[in-house]
């Protein structure tokens, strides 16, 4: 039964970072087009290893230590691997704080999705929400207060976590709408950039893009090698994607829709378990190949009539 249900959270995990890294993939695959042969096939090989081993073997360590350093970031690395009852006990302390965080980055980047972002429409509701995007702000205002407010009364240090949470929201948001006026110059030929500048800019676009996928990561799981199995594994699959398929990958509509809503729950789970609220180890990776699974056969269905 422990190894079905490791299967099921890397499946789960593998799943997420790539339904959450598509937008990613997509702009990797339209500067890719711009780029010579040589600079294309050094960022699918070398670029593969530095997102996959450097940036999504790194961010979990970071993120980690960021709530216990008191342990060294180096220590950190050494004892995650020993499984050292003491750290595992410090680290189980310390949940509560990342917990918060990243529930609150991924609830903040649902709801920006749903108020403001285009899209297609794939459930009743998602219009009427669209329409009220000038209540964006005052939502996630209410909710961060709220989560503050909550945590003060059982740990101080939630409440740090959630404002954490909120900035890095809006920390890679800026990152990524910059990113997304960049492409869009780039490619109507108003910004001159050379190969090793393209090559730069993907990395760091990949890099903000990892932190959805590793965050929500945390609400499958606390260990940190499952982490680095399932991203690692999602990160090739995008890459694939990158080369192969992304023109059929854009075609399946509401994947997104299904990428957002999975975030949410992911979201919530966190948020619900910082407080001490337990939800089954499983119900992270089922939801999310539930949820996905949804909106991929909503998508083809779609995708067969037109």
């Amino acid at each position: 039964m422990a190894i079905l249900e490791t299967i099921i959270i890397i499946l789960g995990l593998c799943l997420f970072e790539v339904i959450t890294s598509l937008d990613n993939a997509v702009i990797n695959a339209e500067v890719l087009s711009s780029m010579s042969a040589k600079a294309k096939k050094w960022f699918l090989s070398w670029g593969l290893i530095f997102a996959v081993f450097i940036i999504r073997g790194l961010l979990p360590f970071i993120i980690m230590w960021m709530s216990n350093p008191s342990l060294g970031f180096f220590q950190l690395i050494n004892v995650v691997f020993s499984q050292s009852p003491e750290i595992i006990k410090a680290i189980e302390e310390s949940a509560p704080l990342l917990l918060i965080g990243g529930g609150t980055f991924l609830i903040f980047l649902f709801f920006h999705w749903l108020f403001l972002e285009p899209k297609n429409f794939g459930l009743k509701g998602e219009l009427f929400f669209h329409r009220q995007g000038i209540w964006f702000y005052a939502v996630v205002s209410i909710l961060l207060t709220s989560f503050v407010c909550l945590s003060i009364k059982i740990n101080p240090a939630m409440a740090i976590g959630a404002v954490i949470g909120s900035t890095a929201f809006f920390i890679t948001h800026g990152f990524k709408e910059n990113a997304a006026q960049m492409e869009e110059r780039m490619l109507e030929g108003k910004t001159k950039m050379t190969d090793i500048s393209k090559i730069l800019y993907l990395e760091v676009i990949d890099a903000t893009f990892s932190v959805d996928g590793v965050l929500g990561a945390f609400a499958f799981t606390m260990s940190i090698p499952l982490i680095l199995i399932g991203n690692g594994l999602g990160a090739f699959v995008i890459r694939s994607l990158t080369i192969k398929n992304i023109d059929n990958v854009k075609k399946l509509k509401y994947l997104k829709n299904g990428a957002m809503y999975s975030i949410f729950v992911l979201g919530l789970v966190m948020v619900l378990e910082s407080f001490g609220i337990h939800i089954p180890s499983l119900f992270s990776p089922l939801s999310t190949l539930i949820i996905i699974g949804f909106f991929f056969y909503k998508s083809l269905r779609e995708l067969k009539k037109s």
